[in-house]
């Protein structure tokens, strides 16, 4: 099944060209307000118990034209955005140039792979723009796209094993990883409003397969920057589940961002992006600049 959240959060199944409203078939009332709102981690959380109900929901009800909703990020409030750092090959290789050219530098450090968190602010639904920052970029700094393979986290843990840790994985997205190419930490720099698009729906686990067989691809502008296999990942999603779960307990609704592919570059003020995932859809997004806030 595809889940989205659209118009004041709430819950749909992507059908027919359009989607379904899901929230009335839901075993709890709806809060719009997406401070206080918990149904989303909730349904992460209970899917496997809800599915059928659910399923049934989405094959009789009306059917919304997708022009007359706005899809949000498939994603309310998560207690943490995970983010995987150097798990391709041949992006930690790329980014000895990068960081040579960006930072004078190259910090070795940072090209083990590890995981990191986002601010859970940074996210932003389909078709909302990427904002840079007015002092990014007035101090010159290159920003840079980094498409990904999302984990959503169904029924959390802690210490979960990588043989176990599919159990725990609700489904799948498409994210954009918007990185500054500056001194500092790293979180920071992937932080800003904005820096995590996420869309444009979830495809649960069970409908979309293994996730070492996925397809990534990015467009900027039209042209190809990124294209990568995640049987390419030199840690898989599981293990990637594992690492993350020793140093934090997972919580329903978390996100798993699990690696930025080869071939991240810059993006600019009137650049369109277009990452897709084979099997989970197309994430649209566009690029403007910040005002200053002073």
């Amino acid at each position: 099944m595809r889940l989205c959240l659209f118009d004041d959060h709430r819950i749909g199944a992507v059908r027919h060209g359009g989607l379904v409203d899901l929230t009335g078939a839901l075993p709890w009332p709806h809060d719009p307000d997406p401070e206080t709102a918990g149904g989303w981690r909730r349904l992460c959380r209970d899917y496997a118990e809800l599915a059928d109900g659910l399923a049934e929901a989405a094959e009789t009800g009306p059917v919304l034209p997708a022009d007359r909703v706005r899809l949000r990020a498939p994603a309310l409030n998560p207690s943490k955005i995970i983010a995987a750092a150097s798990n391709y090959a041949e992006h930690v290789h790329e980014m000895h140039a990068v960081q040579e050219r960006t930072l004078g530098k190259v910090e070795e450090w940072m090209m083990s792979f590890d995981v990191f968190l986002k601010a859970p602010s940074s996210l932003a639904g389909p078709g909302e723009p990427i904002v840079l920052p007015a002092e990014i970029l007035a101090a010159g700094h290159e920003v840079h796209h980094e498409s990904e393979l999302v984990v959503v986290i169904g029924r959390g843990g802690r210490n979960i094993p990588a043989d176990r840790a599919l159990e725990h994985v609700v489904g799948y997205s498409i994210g954009l990883d918007i990185t500054v190419r500056s001194p500092g930490d790293r979180s920071r720099r992937k932080s800003y409003d904005t820096f995590s698009p996420l869309g444009p729906w979830l495809t649960t686990a069970d409908e979309a397969g293994p996730p070492g067989e996925f397809e990534i691809e990015l467009l900027v502008g039209g042209e190809r920057r990124q294209r990568v296999n995640t049987a390419d990942m030199l840690v898989a999603v599981p293990a990637i589940v594992e690492h993350a779960s020793r140093v934090m307990t997972l919580r329903p609704g978390d996100l798993i961002f699990t690696g930025a592919p080869p071939g991240v570059g810059p993006i600019e003020p009137g650049d369109e992006l277009v990452a897709t995932i084979s099997g989970l859809g197309e994430l649209r997004t566009s690029v403007i600049a910040g005002s200053d806030p002073r």
